[in-house]
C-alpha cells in the first residue's frame, strides 16, 4: 500500500461549529427556503461581534432572525444569470455559459464556508456556487471541445492543491463537505489534461497526488484481518480489498440540517447511523437513489455503507492501474498491479450476475448482488473491465430495459429520488455511450446518445436553459425528485452535450 493517508493540514470548521446557536435556529426553523443559503453566507464583520449581538436579542421570531442574518451576512445568489434574455443558437449559448460559470482564484473571507482555490474554475450553476469533484470531469470534456485547455489545467491544479492541503478532494469546496469525497475521477482528469496537451509526462507530474488520493480511499486497510471486516471506506475480501462510500462524520449535514433531523426522527433508527448513511450517499454522487435504500420509497431506509458499489470499485481499479504503470518504485508498482488484478477479478466475478447478464452492486453482509438495476453497470465497459461476453449482455439489457424517449434511464425503480427513473443525467449518458463504443457497439451507443442530445436541444429550444438532469419519459416536463428544484446552468450537461454533439455529428435522433 502507498504512504498512509493523514488528516487535513487545513483545519476546516463547519458553519455549525462557527455559528453555534445562530446556525441551529436558522436551520431548524427553515428561516430560508433552501437550507444551503445560510451555510454559504459570508459574514460582513467579525463573527464574535455578530454572535454577541445575536445572544443579546430578546425576541427571536423567524422574521427577526432573518432580518438579523440579512444585516450581518452577505447572502449567496444563485447564478441565474446563466439564463439568457433571448434564446441564442445552442453552440453560441454553450460557449457563453463557460464565461457565466467561470470564477477566478478565490479570496475567501474568514469564517465563510468557501475553501480558497488558487486557480480559476467552473461551477455547475444554480445553487451550486462552488466546485464539485466528479461534476468537474464531465465539465472538462466540454472545455476540451471548446479548446479551453488552460481552464482544464487550472482545475486539475486546484484539485491537486486540495489533495496537498486537505489530504483528499472533498465533495465540494465548502468546509461542510470536508468529511467526504466523491467518485475518484482525478485520474481521468489528469489523463485528459495529458491528452489535450499532448504530453504524457503530465501523468507523472501528478503521481504524488494520485498516490495520496488512493491512500485516502484505502485508509484503514492495514487494520483489517478478518474476511468481510470494514474500516471507513475499505473492506477486506479474502486476501484483497474492495471499497464502499463513507463519511467521517455522523451528524446532520450542515447544508440539509432540518431535513436530516426530520428524516432521522422518522427512521426509528439510531440517528448517528442514519446521518452516516445519508452522508455516504452524498459521497457517491448519487444523492439519492434506490441503490442505497432498503425500501425504495423511503429515504429513511438508507443503508449506503452496507453496499459495495460497482462504480466506485471500477474507478479505483482505474486508479490502481494508472499507479502501477507510472510508479518508478517496482515494489510499489507490483502492489498496485496486484490490487488492480484482484479488484478486476472481483468485478468480473462477484459483481456480475450470470443469470441476469448484468453487473450489480454487492451487499456487504453476504457479498451477493443487490436487486437494483442501474446504469452503474456501464462502468466496467467504460473502464475496460468487462469481458466481451459480459459487455454484449450488458448492452442488450441496457438497450431493452433502460432506453427511453430521451436517453438512458438511471435506474428502473420509481422511488421519487432524483437518481432513479424517470430521470437521466449527463455523466451516465457519456459513460454508457463511451463504454458501448469501446466494445464495438457503436449503433447502440449512437441510438441512446442521439436521443439524449435531441432531448437536450428540444428542452433548450423551449426554455432557453440547460438543466442538471432530465425527465427521459415525459420529455416535455422538467425533471423532479431530490431535496431541491431542478437547477440550470449546467456544467456537466454542457460538457457532455458538447462532446456528444461532436461525436455524433448531425445524427441526433439515433
Amino acid at each position: 500500500m502507498p504512504q498512509s493517508w493523514t488528516e487535513s493540514m487545513i483545519q476546516v470548521k463547519g458553519p455549525e461549529e462557527i455559528y453555534g446557536e445562530l446556525f441551529a435556529l436558522v436551520q431548524k426553523r427553515r428561516v430560508f427556503r433552501d437550507s444551503k443559503t445560510f451555510v454559504d453566507a459570508v459574514p460582513r464583520r467579525d463573527v464574535a461581534t455578530i454572535l454577541a449581538e445575536f445572544a443579546a436579542l430578546h425576541t427571536r421570531s423567524n422574521d427577526q432572525i432573518r432580518l438579523f442574518v440579512e444585516q450581518n451576512f452577505e447572502l449567496p445568489t444563485s447564478y441565474d444569470d446563466v439564463s439568457a434574455s433571448k434564446i441564442l443558437p445552442l453552440d453560441e449559448r454553450l460557449e457563453q455559459l463557460w464565461g457565466s460559470l467561470s470564477r477566478g482564484a478565490d479570496h475567501v473571507v474568514p469564517d465563510s464556508s468557501l475553501i480558497e482555490l488558487p486557480r480559476p474554475y467552473i461551477v455547475p450553476g444554480g445553487r451550486f456556487r462552488e466546485v464539485y469533484y466528479w461534476d468537474s470531469y464531465f465539465t472538462m470534456l466540454g472545455l476540451a471541445e471548446s479548446r479551453r485547455f488552460d481552464m482544464i489545467e487550472d482545475m486539475v491544479e486546484n484539485f491537486a492543491y486540495l489533495i496537498d492541503h486537505i489530504g483528499f478532494i472533498p465533495n465540494g469546496t465548502r468546509s461542510y463537505f470536508c468529511s467526504r469525497s466523491q467518485p475518484p475521477f482525478f485520474v481521468l482528469m489528469v489523463e485528459l489534461l495529458a491528452e489535450v496537451r499532448g504530453d504524457t509526462s503530465i501523468v507523472y507530474r501528478y503521481l504524488p497526488q494520485l498516490q495520496r488520493e488512493y491512500a485516502f480511499w484505502m485508509a484503514g486497510a492495514d487494520t483489517l484481518s478478518a474476511d468481510g471486516s470494514a474500516s471507513r471506506r475499505v473492506v477486506r475480501i479474502g486476501d484483497g480489498f474492495l471499497n464502499r462510500y463513507w463519511d467521517d462524520s455522523d451528524t446532520p449535514r450542515a447544508e440539509s440540517y432540518a431535513e436530516d433531523l426530520e428524516h432521522a426522527a422518522k427512521s426509528g433508527r439510531d440517528s448517528r447511523e442514519y446521518y452516516r448513511n445519508i452522508r455516504a450517499a452524498c459521497e457517491s454522487g448519487w444523492d439519492f437513489s434506490s441503490r442505497w435504500l432498503q425500501e425504495p420509497g423511503r429515504l429513511e431506509s438508507i443503508v449506503t455503507t452496507t453496499v459495495l458499489p460497482l462504480d466506485l470499485n471500477a474507478m479505483l481499479y482505474r486508479l490502481e492501474s494508472c499507479l502501477a504503470e507510472v510508479s518508478a518504485d517496482e515494489v510499489r508498482a507490483k502492489q498496485y498491479r496486484d490490487a488492480a488484478a484482484f479488484r478486476k477479478e472481483q468485478l468480473q466475478g462477484r459483481f456480475f450476475d450470470r443469470g441476469k447478464g448484468f453487473f450489480f452492486d454487492l451487499r456487504l453482509d453476504d457479498l451477493q448482488p443487490t436487486a437494483t438495476w442501474s446504469l452503474a453497470a456501464a462502468y466496467p465497459l467504460y473502464l475496460g473491465i468487462a469481458t466481451e461476453a459480459q459487455a454484449a449482455q450488458v448492452v442488450a439489457a441496457i438497450q431493452s430495459r433502460f432506453l427511453a424517449a430521451g436517453g438512458w434511464l438511471t435506474t428502473l425503480t420509481r422511488s421519487g429520488q432524483q437518481w432513479d427513473r424517470p430521470n437521466g443525467w449527463a455523466p451516465l449518458q457519456w459513460i454508457v455511450y463511451r463504454g458501448f463504443c469501446d466494445y464495438g457497439f457503436d449503433t447502440e451507443a449512437r441510438a441512446g446518445a442521439g436521443r439524449w442530445v435531441a432531448n437536450n436541444i428540444r428542452v433548450y429550444e423551449s426554455t432557453g436553459r440547460l438543466f442538471e438532469k432530465y425527465d427521459l419519459e415525459r420529455v416535455e416536463a422538467l425533471a423532479s425528485g431530490g431535496e431541491y428544484s431542478v437547477q440550470d446552468g449546467f456544467g456537466w450537461t454542457n460538457g457532455v452535450l458538447l462532446k456528444l454533439m461532436h461525436e455524433l455529428g448531425d445524427s441526433y435522433q439515433g
